[in-house]
C-alpha cells in the first residue's frame, strides 16, 4: 500500500571534491529518507546521512548499469512511500545531468520536486586549475559542449563551437578525442591551446597543457583518461613558483 508522497530533490554535489557540495545541498543530504547517487559522486558525502537508504544509480564503463526509466521508477517509488528522496548528482543536475526527464516524470505523478544547485565540472575543471573561461581582451564568452550524441556522433553545436573565438569547454569528449581535434583542426591554427583535467578538484586530478596539434598524441603519452574535460582556447595565468594551492596552506604545519 502507498503512503502519502513524499518529495524528490535533484542535488548537485559539485565537481568531486566532497568540500564543494553547498551549505543548502549538505543540509538537504543530511536530511534524506533515500539516496540515489551517480558514479562521479564523492562517496564521503555519503557519511554525512548514517540512516538513509542509499542505492548507487550510476553508469561505469564495462559495468551493468541502470537505465533512466530504472532509475525513475526507482525515484518515483520511494517518493510515493512519503520518503524525503535526495538524487545525488555529480557537478550541478542541470548540466548534461538527464535531469529534465526525472522533474517530467515527478511532476507527471504529482510528486514535489526541487533542484539545489552544484559547481558544474567544467566551472570546477577551470577554477581549480587558475583558467579564466572568460577574459578581457581575449575572450568575451564560453561554450561548454558535450563530445557526442545519444547516437554517437560529433554534435553540430561542437563543429559550430569549434568556429568561433570563445572559450570551448568539451565534457564527456575522450571517447571522442580523435574527430573532436579534427573538427577544431579544421578552424584552427596547430598550436591553438588545450588544456585536459582529469578527475578535476579530487585529490588524483592531473592537468595537461598541450597544443591542438599534440592533443591527441599528448592524451595517450601521459595516460589521461575518463573523467576528463577539455578546455580549448583559454590562457591560463603565469605561474609563480612561490604560490601555495589552498590545501597547502590550510594543512600547513
Amino acid at each position: 500500500m502507498e503512503s502519502h508522497k513524499g518529495h524528490i530533490v535533484l542535488l548537485g554535489a559539485g565537481p568531486g571534491d566532497p568540500e564543494l557540495i553547498t551549505l543548502k545541498g549538505l543540509k538537504c543530504l543530511r536530511q534524506a529518507d533515500v539516496i540515489l547517487y551517480d558514479a562521479l559522486v564523492s562517496e564521503e558525502l555519503l557519511d554525512w546521512n548514517a540512516t538513509a537508504i542509499k542505492k548507487f544509480v550510476g553508469k561505469r564503463r564495462g559495468v551493468p548499469s541502470k537505465s533512466q526509466k530504472e532509475i525513475n521508477e526507482l525515484m518515483l517509488h520511494y517518493a510515493r512511500c512519503g520518503a524525503k528522496v535526495v538524487r545525488l548528482k555529480g557537478g550541478d543536475p542541470m548540466v548534461f545531468g538527464r535531469a529534465g526527464a526525472e522533474i517530467l516524470e515527478a511532476q507527471r505523478e504529482g510528486i514535489p520536486i526541487d533542484v539545489i544547485p552544484g559547481i558544474s565540472s567544467f566551472l570546477g575543471a577551470a577554477a581549480s586549475q587558475k583558467i579564466p573561461l572568460t577574459q578581457r581582451g581575449n575572450s568575451q564568452s564560453f561554450w561548454v559542449v558535450t563530445g557526442h550524441t545519444q547516437d554517437g556522433k560529433i554534435p553540430e553545436d561542437l563543429r559550430l563551437a569549434a568556429q568561433s573565438s570563445a572559450t570551448v569547454v568539451v565534457l564527456m569528449g575522450m571517447k571522442f578525442l580523435k574527430q573532436i581535434q579534427k573538427e577544431f583542426l579544421a578552424h584552427k591554427s596547430l598550436d591553438y591551446p588545450v588544456t585536459v583535467v582529469q578527475n578535476a578538484t579530487t585529490r588524483v586530478e592531473r592537468k595537461l597543457e598541450t597544443t591542438l596539434e599534440k592533443l591527441s598524441s599528448d592524451v595517450k603519452a601521459h595516460g589521461i583518461d575518463n573523467p576528463a574535460v577539455l578546455i580549448f582556447g583559454t590562457h591560463s595565468f603565469p605561474k609563480n613558483k612561490f604560490s601555495k594551492s589552498w590545501n597547502q596552506w590550510i594543512h600547513a604545519e
